[in-house]
C-alpha cells in the first residue's frame, strides 16, 4: 500500500524579483492534479495553503527576509509534521524560497529517524548564492545554500528544524546559469552539479542512475525540488527566469520515471510556476503529468532486460 499523498500549497513570491507565483498552488489545483493522483490509486488530502508566522511586532512590513521568515518557519512546522504522518507530502508553490522551510521539516524528521537525507535539486540556477554572493538579493535564489549550512541565515528557520543537509548529497541537475560566488562555493563544498554540458555529453539516463544508486546504497530518503525552470521555456513558459537549453519533454519524464522505479523518492517540491506568464495553462499541465510520472503513470510496463 503506497503511502497517502499530503499537498500542502504554499503562495509565496516574496522571495523572487517577479510577482505571480503566489498563484502557482491554485494553477496547479485547477489543471487537475488532485484528480491525477486519485486516478492513479493514491489516497490523496489536499491540507490548502500555509499561514506565514506574523511578523514581529518592531519588524517593517515591507521587510522581505522577515516575510520570507513566516513563511519557511511556518512550512517547516508543517513539513514535519506531514513526514511524521506518514504521508508523502507535496508542497506547491509558490518561489523556490519555500524550500528552505519545506526541506528543513524533512531534514529534522529524517535526522529523528536516522535515515540520510538526499535532496535532488532540478533547476536552471543553482540557488547558492548566499546574502554576501547574491547579486540579487532575492532568496529564491538561495535555499540550496541555506540547506547545505553557509552563513548568513540566522532567524529564517528556529534553530530546532536547522538540520544542515551534508553537500555532498544535494544534486543540482540541469544547471545552466550560475553566478561566481556560486561557483566557487559549490566546488568547496562539494555539492554535485550535473550542468547541461554534462547531461548532452552522458545523458540523464547514466547521470540519473548514478544519484538513484547513491540513495540506494545506504537506504536513503531522497527529496526531489522541481523548480519549472529546470524545463526547457519552449514547452514551459510559465517562469520569471527562464533560461533558454533547458530539459527536454522526454528528458524530465525519463528522470521521473527512473526515480519512481527507484523506490526512493519519499518528499517532492513543485515550485516557480507563474501562472501570468502561462500560455493557456500548458506549463502546469507539464507540471501535473512530470508528477504523473514521478508517481507511476506509465504507457507500458517494462520489466528490467537486456537490449
Amino acid at each position: 500500500m503506497p503511502p497517502p499523498i499530503q499537498l500542502l500549497g504554499v503562495p509565496v513570491d516574496v522571495g523572487a524579483g517577479q510577482k505571480g507565483a503566489s498563484m502557482g498552488p491554485a494553477a496547479l489545483r485547477l489543471v487537475g492534479l488532485v484528480d491525477t493522483l486519485e486516478e492513479l490509486g493514491f489516497s490523496v488530502r489536499d491540507l490548502g495553503d500555509v499561514t506565514p508566522k506574523p511578523l514581529p511586532a518592531d519588524a517593517d512590513p515591507k521587510d522581505r527576509r522577515a516575510q520570507i521568515a513566516g513563511w519557511c518557519h511556518a512550512l517547516a512546522e508543517r513539513s514535519y509534521g506531514m513526514m511524521r504522518d506518514g504521508a508523502f507530502p507535496i508542497f506547491l508553490g509558490g518561489d523556490h524560497s519555500l524550500s528552505i522551510g519545506s526541506v528543513s521539516g524533512v531534514a529534522r524528521h529524517c535526522a529523528e529517524q536516522g535515515r540520510p537525507l538526499f535532496v535532488l535539486w532540478l533547476d536552471a540556477h543553482g540557488d547558492f548564492n548566499t546574502p554576501s554572493t547574491s547579486p540579487s538579493g532575492n532568496i529564491h535564489g538561495m535555499p540550496a545554500a541555506f540547506l547545505c549550512g553557509e552563513e548568513g541565515f540566522d532567524g529564517i528557520v528556529p534553530d530546532a528544524y536547522r538540520t544542515p543537509v551534508d553537500p555532498t548529497r544535494v544534486h543540482l541537475f540541469g544547471i545552466r546559469s550560475l553566478d561566481q560566488g556560486e561557483r566557487v562555493l559549490l566546488r568547496a563544498r562539494g555539492v554535485d552539479v550535473a550542468d547541461m554540458r554534462l547531461i548532452d555529453e552522458y545523458g540523464v539516463a547514466a547521470l540519473m542512475r548514478r544519484i538513484i544508486e547513491k540513495v540506494q546504497a545506504v537506504g536513503g530518503h531522497l527529496h526531489v525540488s522541481l523548480d519549472i525552470d529546470f524545463l526547457d521555456p519552449s514547452f514551459a513558459p510559465a517562469v520569471g527566469t527562464a533560461v533558454p537549453g533547458g530539459a527536454t519533454y522526454r528528458e524530465a519524464h525519463l528522470i521521473m520515471e527512473m526515480l519512481h522505479d527507484a523506490g526512493v523518492v519519499g518528499s517532492l517540491d513543485i515550485v516557480e510556476l507563474n501562472p501570468i506568464l502561462d500560455e493557456r495553462g500548458k506549463s502546469a499541465h507539464a507540471l501535473v503529468d512530470l508528477v504523473a510520472s514521478l508517481l507511476g503513470r506509465r504507457i507500458l510496463d517494462h520489466p528490467t532486460r537486456s537490449l
